[in-house]
């Protein structure tokens, strides 16, 4: 049930200004998200798949990406940018993929350039094997294709330097509405801003928890490097995650329960955060007396 109704799409946030962009994964999440008073939401692939129980190595599929999308969407009315990995397949896949995910009201998804299953660059140390580019622009176009302008296609690359500029050209005239390098891709803001000249359309960053560009790109930096979207796809995931251990630990080691929940979100406070009000209304509005 979303809580409230965007009026501006995505394209016209990002074309006014920079917008950022939280990591979330569920209902609740998406719920938070918006009552902290974001304009946008990301879907992120690493927290999905973390909320499932796997690392993220494209161990679920498309069909379980596009639940937790689904449920996103159910949950709140902001604009929704979805991580679709690498389209899940050849090109023919990655336009299903991208059909399914705009008709399921995402106005931008991210796909990856890497051979699939694609491996998260922040978690391995080796460089991820990248498909060849003729393939991966392939990709691109078939996605863009089927998107048929109702979602932006943002063009990700594991590539780094010259190859990372090469195939952001190549993406674009693919039909990518935007370029995101990975946080491997450069190694400094100068890099960021050539990309976006080569490529001639704004970037993506993300601001991955504990990298160079969580601690280097403020909002001005971002700005001046030509990126219009900025993603925090893993600082909720980590705090919520962090907060649930704790918790857990506390009580398993014996503590009193009432201690841990004195020191949690009181039962009051997460009856109005999840829509009890709403509900009730319904019910009153709608249902006979008393039932």
């Amino acid at each position: 049930m979303s809580t409230t109704t965007s009026t501006a799409t995505l394209r016209e946030l990002v074309d006014a200004d920079l917008v950022f962009a939280p990591g979330v994964w569920d209902g609740l999440t998406a719920r938070l998200a918006e009552q902290a008073g974001f304009s946008a939401l990301c879907a992120s692939g690493f927290a999905v798949s973390a909320a499932l129980g796997y690392p993220d190595a494209e161990l679920y599929t498309m069909t379980e990406n596009l639940d937790a999308v689904r449920t996103i969407r159910e949950a709140s009315a902001l604009p929704l940018v979805a991580d679709i990995d690498t389209g899940y397949g050849n090109a023919v896949n990655a336009a299903r993929t991208a059909r399914k995910f705009a008709d399921a009201g995402v106005q931008a998804a991210f796909m990856e350039d890497q051979e699939s299953p694609k491996r998260c660059p922040v978690c391995v140390g080796d460089p991820v094997p990248l498909l060849d580019i003729e393939t991966a622009k392939g990709k691109v176009r078939a996605a863009a294709d089927a998107a048929e302008g109702r979602m932006m296609l943002i063009a990700r690359t594991d590539a780094t330097g010259d190859e990372a500029l090469r195939r952001a050209e190549a993406y674009v005239a693919a039909g990518a509405d935007m370029i995101m390098p990975v946080t491997k891709t450069f190694s400094d803001a100068e890099q960021w801003a050539k990309c976006r000249e080569v490529a001639g359309v704004p970037l993506v960053a993300t601001l991955t928890a504990s990298t160079w560009t969580e601690r280097d790109f403020t909002p001005e930096v971002l700005r001046q490097i030509g990126v219009r979207l900025a993603l925090l796809p893993t600082q909720p995931l980590m705090a919520a995650a962090g907060a649930l251990r704790t918790c857990l630990e506390r009580l398993a080691g014996g503590e009193a329960p009432a201690q841990v929940s004195a020191d949690a979100l009181q039962h009051h406070e997460f009856v109005d955060l999840i829509g009890f009000a709403d509900v009730e209304a319904a019910q009153q509005r709608y249902l006979p007396a008393g039932r």
